[in-house]
């Protein structure tokens, strides 16, 4: 499969971790026990933990009845002072960083990351990485080094020296030396500040490599402006190649520049081989230029709209998800390509989940892992060595299965990201899978859309914000207008009933080229990092688009 020694040997270590959760998913009450009588036991003498008297906790039901569910609000004052340097706080153990969440749909919070918490990570990574292999190896595809372009570049250090960033940035950096081995390019590659530099230079340094397997990416839209920058940039890319040099116009910091420019030589041979597929095919595509194994990137919920455009870039080459996390938790593991189901990780959290018919409760009643049924949909609240206790992330996920004895999840989208005109509560579950169904129906790939709401009448209208593809049209936009409306009924049910009564008909709007893309540059110059931008699908912030130019406007009004 690989002549690196190096994932030679961390796949050995994956093999020996996914046997040990294989046997815990067998038995999974007596699994999550012990990692939370574990978790109180360690941390029992922090700040929180003689606040809630952990010391006294000897089982589940005790702990479900002392401690209630809590949101990030009631953690921040904790964190602050774990910021400001104060110990032992909410977890016995010194922070080594400080995870900054991307703050798309609420407001960025700060997460204390420990050599502890960053273990059960890092264990929950080696088994998704040996349920990558077995998929490989059923598939006979190859893997090798990965080709990535997420920044390392930290935010800042708290006064006492404490770095903090982006979760990928921390993941990053505290990884060990194997880890680093692991790209086809240099560790230094990532540190270019400049979005197009580091780009520019991470698929240099792969390009020289025909055997490039694997492509990773945090989010698929960043799989597709990998894909982009090397189509954007084939000719200077190549030109480069050919004659050992690195692009001038680059905004490289002069030591990176200097330090590539000694490790870089020419590769002509390698040069003529991707000019002629640039000459032959008039475009150069990661599925043109390497014979890809797989992608590493993240699956469900939003990730399913940009999954579809993966086709032109990268052919048929298989997406695995690796992990579903946050900077909070690592909830789930992906066990096959393609597939949006993960296994959820009772050895790394405690977790308990609350049913739809509880979340309007202040403090719901929740199930345990255990409980699920196959089918329904709950929120996840999750115990962990962050120092987090009952916490409601506020992330919607669906039972489609299980694995052994544990539940197998999908995410679906977040419980504060929802619209309502009214009481309707539309998902932005809901809003993809209409498009889904939009774009098959009118044989249309949109670039991206976001459904918001207006702001001259009330109750408010549904605004369908959609780009079109750089040559595509939308010859009968009033019928879609009309499906979309239909869609969203046979979707949401609550849509259906406040439709035919107090919400007005919606309105699509068709923006100009480009209007996503300066979305996403607006996102990272008010400080949202690259790495972590995901364009929101559905928003009652009337502001979010506020500046993008409308090129067509259409009402069903108009039909009548």
């Amino acid at each position: 499969m690989t002549n690196n020694i190096w994932l030679n040997l961390l796949t050995s270590l994956a093999i020996v971790n996914k046997a040990k959760f294989v046997r815990q998913t067998q038995n999974i009450s007596a699994t999550q026990t012990q990692f939370l009588l574990n978790l109180l036991r360690l941390y029992q003498d922090t700040k929180l933990g003689k606040q809630f008297d952990f010391k006294s906790i000897k089982t589940v039901e005790q702990f479900r009845s002392r401690v209630p569910i809590l949101p990030y609000s009631y953690y921040q004052p904790y964190i602050h002072r774990m910021f400001q340097g104060e110990n032992n706080v909410l977890t016995p153990d010194p922070v080594i960083y400080f995870n900054f969440t991307s703050g798309t749909t609420a407001k960025q919070k700060i997460i204390p990351v420990t050599k502890r918490s960053r273990q059960f990570s890092q264990s929950t990574n080696q088994v998704s990485l040996s349920f990558l292999v077995e998929a490989v190896k059923n598939k006979g595809i190859p893997l090798g080094k990965m080709l990535l372009t997420s920044s390392i570049k930290i935010v800042g250090h708290t006064q006492t020296g404490i770095p903090y960033g982006p979760v990928s940035v921390g993941h990053l950096r505290l990884n060990g030396f194997i880890q680093k081995q692991m790209f086809v390019h240099s560790y230094d590659a990532l540190k270019p500040a400049d979005s197009i530099a580091r780009h520019y230079i991470c698929l240099l340094f792969a390009l020289k490599n025909p055997t490039l397997r694997v492509i990773g990416a945090n989010y698929p839209v960043i799989a597709l402006l990998i894909a982009q920058y090397l189509e954007t940039y084939a000719d200077e890319l190549i030109n480069d190649l050919e004659k050992g040099t690195i692009a001038p116009w680059l905004q490289l910091e002069p030591e990176l520049r200097a330090k590539f420019e000694r490790r870089w030589q020419a590769y002509p041979q390698r040069a003529k081989q991707l000019r002629e597929i640039l000459n032959s095919e008039g475009r150069l595509t990661p599925a043109l230029a390497w014979s890809l194994g797989c992608i590493l990137t993240a699956r469900g919920g939003p990730s399913r709209f940009y999954l579809q455009k993966f086709a032109d870039y990268f052919g048929d080459t298989p997406v695995f998800g690796g992990i579903y996390s946050s900077a909070e938790a690592v909830f789930g593991i992906y066990q096959d390509f393609d597939d949006d189901g993960n296994i959820l990780t009772i050895a790394s959290n405690f977790f308990e989940f609350i049913p739809e018919e509880e979340w309007e409760k202040e403090q719901p009643q929740t199930l345990l892992p255990q409980e699920l049924a196959a089918g329904k949909q709950y929120r996840i609240v999750v115990s962990n060595y962050t120092g987090l206790y009952r916490y409601d992330i506020g992330d919607v996920i669906q039972v489609v299965g299980f694995y052994h004895q544990t539940p197998i999840i999908s995410f679906c989208h977040r419980a504060k990201g929802l619209l309502s005109s009214t009481t309707e509560k539309t998902t932005e579950f809901h809003a993809i899978q209409v498009m889904e169904k939009l774009q098959k129906e009118f044989n249309l790939t949109l670039e991206n859309f976001c459904v918001t709401l207006s702001e001259d009448n009330f109750p408010p209208a549904y605004l369908v914000n959609i780009e079109l593809p750089p040559h595509g049209d939308l010859k009968e936009p009033h019928k879609f207008l009309e499906k979309f409306d239909h869609q969203l009924q046979l979707m949401n049910s609550c849509y259906e009933i406040e439709r035919k009564g107090a919400i007005p008909p919606p309105r699509l709007r068709i923006l100009a080229k480009n209007s996503f893309a300066q979305l996403t540059q607006r996102l990272i110059k008010q400080g949202m990092p690259e790495s972590q931008v995901k364009i929101l699908h559905i928003t009652e912030n009337r502001q979010y688009l506020t500046g993008l130019k409308i090129e067509q406007e259409f009402s069903l009004n108009e039909m009548d």
